[in-house]
């Protein structure tokens, strides 16, 4: 691990990322989109049962205007729309990655 200090400011790098993927769904949601070229409301919806439309649909506009995730309008009726992950969203990639190693070694017995 680097030893560069970390100084907590308004703009720290933590908290910078704290602010765009924080909170209990958005990881969740970044993960099933990184996973699939493109999703559906309706589908993320069944990817992530425990999670209320009201809530997916807030957390998905946030994460398209934090630029992490993409929202494409088909301009057809029934309204159609696609939800993917972003260049910038695929940075989180890794860190998805490492939080699942650490879940799964936290839970072995010691």
């Amino acid at each position: 691990m680097s030893e560069e200090k970390i100084v907590v400011s308004a703009r720290c790098p933590i908290r910078t990322t704290l602010e765009l993927i924080g909170g209990k769904w958005k990881l969740i949601i970044l993960q099933q989109l990184s996973r699939h070229e493109e999703l559906r409301l309706s589908e993320l919806k069944k990817l992530i049962p425990d999670i209320s439309e009201k809530m997916l649909i807030q957390e998905l506009k946030t994460l398209v205007d934090g630029n992490l995730a993409l929202r494409k309008n088909y301009g057809e009726v029934p309204p159609r729309v696609g939800y993917s992950i972003s260049e910038k969203g695929k940075h989180i990639e890794p860190l998805i990655a490492e939080m699942v190693r650490f879940a799964k070694n936290y839970e072995k017995p010691d």
